[in-house]
């Protein structure tokens, strides 16, 4: 091993892969290879690698001004909140900038117990929040696995997913119902406009604030803005990040006007979210889904991947847009190593025979054809 990665804390497994620069959706290694990558870094290169005006707007905001805290107005902090609110086309009016999904949906949370005192929280089985100790209270499987503290900080209802019948746990004592309109590690699982819909109504019935975590699918990768414009359900409060800075680190969580009503001063804090980097980043992003059509892309794109991927070992399709779910005849890992050998790279899921793909916004038919050969050549 390099001598300098000694000093890394062992915690993630590494593919074997050293990649050494990225341009559109490709990565290039020091010995040469370029790989095609789908996975995007966990749902992050939403416009792929070296894009101009991402790039752009990036070195212009840390020539101009690289950071300043929340206690000092800024315009491109301004403008990056109203160009968001413009983008959602959903019933929100305030956001507040953070740092990660994590840190979102904490926040979430924070603002469903302040307005309804509730102390439950519902969250779905198979699902992931993060792994701080709120969020990581919610995402399913955390507590056996690596949960890591002595206790949650609150009650949590894990109930499963697409059961229309368990929705009666959702009661007078929930101050909040979390969820993935897609999951993402849960196995690009879309839970549908029915489901949802009705989690809605039980939301209403019953005083709970409902939570989209759009931190994977959210900001165009289904190929509307939110996967809540998608299903047509509207949420209290909505969480994204990942997509949202193409890489810089940056997150927000997306009020209504009755959420946004309960913020008071100083009840909610951050040092770095709302940095003027990060606004920049994040107005660059909203530009180029604009300007190039890329919610368009994504449409037409996924719709390829689904009419021409359904070969050797793929045998079924779940999920919505650019978070796909590829469903495999044996186990994902194994077919993801065969890709990653044909300089395909792809993500796993929870679920051991989902394949998961995350792609650039930007990625081509051609390139689809490309994955569709791979997945020929390895076969059933």
């Amino acid at each position: 091993m390099n001598a300098a990665r000694d000093f890394l804390a062992p915690v993630f497994a590494q593919y074997p892969l050293e990649v050494s620069s990225g341009e559109g959706v490709w990565l290039h290694t020091a010995s040469g290879r370029r790989v095609l990558d789908l996975y995007g870094g966990h749902a992050v290169a939403a416009l792929g690698y070296g894009h101009p005006g991402w790039t752009r707007a990036l070195a212009e905001q840390a020539q101009t001004l690289n950071f300043q805290s929340n206690a000092v107005p800024l315009e491109v902090r301004a403008r990056a909140a109203a160009r968001l609110i413009e983008f959602s086309r959903l019933d929100f009016n305030s956001v507040f900038f953070v740092n990660s999904g994590a840190e979102a949906n904490e926040n979430a949370l924070k603002m469903a117990f302040t307005i309804t005192g509730r102390s439950e929280v519902v969250a779905l089985e198979h699902s992931f929040h993060g792994r701080t100790a709120a969020a990581g209270a919610l995402t399913w499987g955390a507590a056996g696995k690596w949960y890591g503290l002595p206790r949650t900080p609150f009650d949590v209802r894990f109930i499963a997913r697409r059961d229309l019948s368990a929705l009666n746990a959702i009661s007078e004592r929930t101050a909040a119902v979390v969820v993935e309109p897609v999951q993402g590690v849960g196995g690009a699982f879309d839970l549908g406009a029915e489901y949802l819909a009705a989690l809605r109504r039980r939301c209403n019935e019953t005083g709970a604030q409902l939570v989209f975590d759009e931190v994977q699918c959210g900001m165009g990768r289904t190929g509307e803005p939110f996967a809540a414009n998608l299903y047509g359900v509207q949420p209290d409060m909505l969480t994204t990040a990942k997509a949202l800075g193409n890489g810089f680190p940056v997150a927000v969580l997306m009020m209504t006007p009755r959420v946004a009503s309960a913020v008071k001063l100083d009840a909610l804090g951050t040092t770095f979210g709302g940095g003027p980097m990060a606004c920049a980043v994040v107005c660059a992003v909203i530009d180029a889904i604009e300007s190039e059509d890329l919610l368009a892309n994504v449409r037409r794109v996924s719709a390829c991947i689904r009419e021409r991927c359904l070969v050797g070992p793929v045998h079924g399709f779940q999920g919505a847009g650019f978070l796909a779910g590829l469903i495999c005849s044996r186990p994902a890992k194994d077919i993801q190593r065969a890709l990653l050998e044909r300089d395909i790279l792809t993500g796993t899921s929870g679920d051991p025979q989902v394949l998961r793909l995350l792609p650039p916004f930007i990625l081509r038919e051609s390139e689809v054809e490309l994955l569709r050969s791979a997945l020929l050549d390895i076969g059933p």
